[in-house]
């Protein structure tokens, strides 16, 4: 039912007279009555471009929500310094082109940072922008060496490289004897990257790959490289590679009857990746950068945890434990901000952030160095399809 003003400017447009429009001083009026009675806030507003499409979607998805998990919380305890946080999250397919363009798309929205983007060439598409805008690009879900050396100001990584991972998954294969090793890498930055992390861990194990074998990222085809591979008699394969690829190529490699171990890294660490897998799942090693997300024991799973509870959800997976750490650290920094909370100030904020301890691990960051965490372990998808550690 419309109230009195509401039909006198009904009937005032019927008879062809002009309705008289708020003045801007009096709508700014109006805001500020609105916030004080708390009726209104204002937003922060935080920019993601992710690949909620397409072949990295349900990693993608997974990450968001637990980063959503943390704000959620946040802004229920009145946000900070009273405003809320908004996640204002757009697709780019995956595709690094769509990435920028999104980017710059936010950052004419007035997003204070970017956070959470995913991929190696698609972060990598981001930091032109960074430097032109000055804004932070937060907890990028890539480890690529690209987004540590050389030291880039407005970038603050939190999950370890993936030369790291690569280096772990090799050097978790010799503890248990494997001898010949064969790496499988998509022909990409992100391969080509972790791929140096691969070789650098054989050597430390004084070892060498029985072979390096690349795929294209759009058309892997791997049967017939595990073809290859089988008929090799390698004792390992470590995949390295979007999800889609590997799990076409542990399949494949399995249809060949291989008993190969198979490890890949925490890019796949998706319960998407293992549905994907069906029965060849069991026993597939997976790099982790995060601690495990069902141990009670620690303090960054055990907050999570709860707060997944409280909202009626028991379990959570690797990816969502990556995108809590990522919030709590752009959560510190808005914290941490002195005046307002913008770019500048959150630029500032972070920059003096040194050591932070997201819940029994720690941040680090150092003058010229934005690692953040350097934390890989090893874990392996068991019969339930869960990752045991």
């Amino acid at each position: 039912m419309r109230d009195a003003g509401g039909r006198a400017a009904v009937a005032a447009r019927q008879q062809g007279t002009v309705v008289p429009v708020w003045s801007r001083a009096a709508r700014a009026a109006l805001l500020a009555c609105l916030c004080a009675t708390g009726l209104a806030h204002a937003q922060i507003k935080i920019g993601q471009t992710a690949g909620f499409s397409g072949p990295a979607a349900a990693g993608v998805q997974e990450i968001t929500d637990g980063a959503r998990l943390y704000f959620d919380a946040i802004n229920a305890q009145g946000g900070i310094k009273g405003q809320s946080i908004e996640l204002i999250s757009l697709d780019d397919k995956y595709e690094p082109q769509l990435s920028a363009a999104n980017a710059e798309r936010l950052i004419e929205q007035g997003v204070v940072a970017l956070f959470l983007s995913r991929g190696t060439a698609q972060s990598q598409a981001l930091l032109p922008l960074l430097s032109k805008y000055q804004v932070a690009l937060v907890a990028p879900s890539s480890g690529a060496m690209v987004l540590h050396q050389p030291f880039i100001p407005q970038v603050f990584n939190v999950r370890a490289t993936f030369q790291r991972e690569a280096a772990r998954a090799v050097q978790h294969l010799a503890t248990i004897g494997v001898k010949r090793v064969t790496v499988v890498q998509v022909n990409d930055a992100f391969g080509n990257d972790a791929g140096v992390g691969a070789i650098k861990g054989l050597e430390a194990q004084g070892m060498k790959a029985s072979a390096i074998l690349r795929f294209d990222r759009d058309k892997p085809e791997l049967a017939p490289l595990m073809e290859q591979v089988a008929k090799a008699g390698v004792e390992a394969v470590l995949f390295i590679g979007p999800s889609y690829a590997v799990v076409q190529g542990v399949n494949a490699l399995r249809a060949t009857g291989s008993k190969a171990h198979i490890a890949t890294l925490s890019n796949n660490a998706s319960t998407d990746f293992v549905k994907a897998l069906g029965e060849n799942a069991h026993g597939v090693i997976v790099t982790q950068v995060f601690p495990y997300e069902r141990s009670s024991n620690n303090p960054l799973v055990r907050e999570a945890l709860g707060m997944a509870k409280a909202r009626g959800r028991n379990e959570l997976s690797p990816a969502q434990i990556e995108g809590f750490a990522a919030a709590k650290l752009l959560v510190e920094g808005l914290k941490r901000c002195v005046k307002d909370i913008n770019r500048a100030g959150l630029l500032k904020a972070l920059e003096g952030v040194q050591r932070l301890d997201l819940g029994g691990v720690e941040l680090h960051y150092g003058p010229k160095d934005r690692s953040g965490l350097d934390f890989v372990d090893i874990s392996i998808i068991g019969p339930d399809g869960k990752f045991w550690r």
